[in-house]
């Protein structure tokens, strides 16, 4: 079926079911595409000839950084997207342009100034994330070319929401798929053909960005769009910049506490075990953020169902869309905790070969991926928050699990009962149980009750004059 203006962008019609899963095949797709955009440099550095190990844990340690570029991404991003889907689900198309060229203006402004920041301050801030002098040169080889395409990443990442919002999820596929395809075509090409090694693989990676943002400005400009992107729509605007950067606060801070999180991971690991549990990380971040992507794709396709019809006053199909997402994470965490748990070499040797640093993983991948499921509790509740426009409630949940459970953990469990380097890796699963139970708690008590007292209300009929 051919994706067309009509029918794709009324989300107030048909089964709630079906309008989430027919985003969510495409969609989650699109997230294992990009994922695998995200990840082939590893993947290839990490069979490398040479110097493979320490290859693989330096550009582990541009992580953080990398984060950093993706916070402010989610910041416009999905901070313009969700309230670009309740304009359109009020029929609100100018409020929506100008929501889309916003951010567009942000995105592109903002990613000019994180690149010539972030190269000034490099070296010192690679050093404070656990780099060493054997793996800083790796680090900052690849980190610097990376950088020359940022802008390209933001602008690309962050498009690619409103082609979703718009219902368009095959096209928005594309925008990574056309990434991800160039990337694995001329990663061998870079690193082994030229020898360029990890220079190589950024080279690749910029050049594959560029392609894919290209693509998703293409298309918004383009008259397959329901709202295109126009110049006149990118005036700066504090009022709805403010808007956008207060929903948006939410996907920003999960970027940015993550880049906490390895930052610390990073530096307590390399004080207490030197490059190799760096390596070792590496290997279960790149593996975590392969088993996320269908649980990524199946929220990202939920967010305009779940604004749109929230626009709209279908409050019921709010709910309905909320339980079916909800449903879906969990039984799939699960499934996939118990293959890491039964298989985890499977998908530690898609990074290395290294016999060391495999055996270091086992174990430390069965720590960190325990009772996996509740994880996907914390996204579930944050999607329906986001959705229905409830950032700062989002927001709390991103800071609680992040940052007042798990760093403050990552720095005390190493020093308890001998523990050492496993606390590190124990501090995930503690954070998963306490803070994605209290964040979807807190969302049956807040939005789920509130839901159900809009519905009681619009049944009722009107007074009698």
């Amino acid at each position: 079926m051919i994706e067309t203006k009509a029918s794709v962008s009324d989300f107030s019609q048909g089964p709630v079911y079906q309008n989430i899963l027919r985003l969510a095949g495409p969609m989650t797709l699109a997230q294992l595409i990009n994922v695998l955009y995200n990840i082939i440099d590893r993947m290839y550095i990490g069979h490398m000839a040479q110097d493979a190990v320490n290859a693989l844990t330096g550009v582990g340690l541009t992580f953080p950084i990398l984060s950093i570029v993706l916070a402010f991404a989610n910041l416009f991003g999905t901070g313009g997207a969700p309230l670009f889907s309740m304009a359109r689900g009020r029929g609100d198309t100018e409020d929506a342009g100008k929501i889309l060229g916003n951010t567009f203006a942000m995105l592109l402004s903002t990613g000019v100034v994180l690149t010539a920041v972030i190269l000034l301050c490099q070296k010192p801030l690679l050093y404070l994330f656990g780099a060493s002098d054997i793996t800083y040169p790796y680090a900052s080889s690849y980190l610097t070319i990376y950088l020359c395409g940022s802008v390209f990443v933001m602008v690309g990442l962050g498009l690619n929401n409103f082609i979703n919002a718009q219902g368009f999820g095959r096209t928005a596929m594309g925008t990574v798929a056309l990434g991800a395809i160039l990337n694995i075509v001329l990663d061998p090409l870079f690193i082994f053909g030229l020898h360029l090694g990890v220079a190589g693989a950024a080279i690749a990676t910029v050049i594959s960005q560029f392609a894919s943002a290209v693509w998703a400005v293409r298309f918004l400009t383009g008259a397959k769009a329901v709202v295109r992107l126009r110049r006149g729509d990118m005036r700066l605007q504090l009022a709805r910049i403010r808007r956008i950067v207060t929903l948006g606060l939410s996907g920003f801070i999960v970027s940015i506490t993550n880049s906490a999180v390895q930052i610390v991971c990073n530096a307590t690991l390399q004080h207490y075990s030197g490059d190799l549990y760096v390596g070792v990380m590496t290997i279960i971040n790149s593996t975590r953020d392969v088993v996320t992507a269908p649980v990524n794709g199946l929220t990202s396709a939920s967010q305009p169902v779940l604004g749109y019809n929230y626009g709209a006053q279908q409050y019921r199909r709010v709910r309905t869309g909320i339980g079916l997402m909800s449903i879906l994470c969990v039984a799939y965490t699960t499934v996939v905790w118990l293959i890491l748990l039964l298989f985890p070499t499977a998908f530690i040797r898609i990074f290395t070969d290294d016999p060391a640093l495999a055996a270091a993983t086992v174990p430390s991948m069965h720590l960190y991926f325990f009772g996996f499921f509740m994880m996907s509790l914390q996204i579930a509740g944050q999607t329906a928050a986001v959705s229905l426009g409830r950032s700062a409630q989002s927001i709390f949940f991103s800071l609680f699990r992040k940052i007042i459970i798990v760093v403050p953990l990552t720095l005390l469990l190493p020093r308890l009962w001998g523990l050492g380097v496993r606390g590190v890796f124990l501090a995930e699963p503690v954070s998963n149980f306490i803070g994605g139970g209290a964040c979807y708690i807190t969302m049956l008590l807040t939005i789920w009750r509130g839901l159900r007292r809009k519905e009681r209300e619009a049944a009722q009929p009107p007074p009698i004059n």
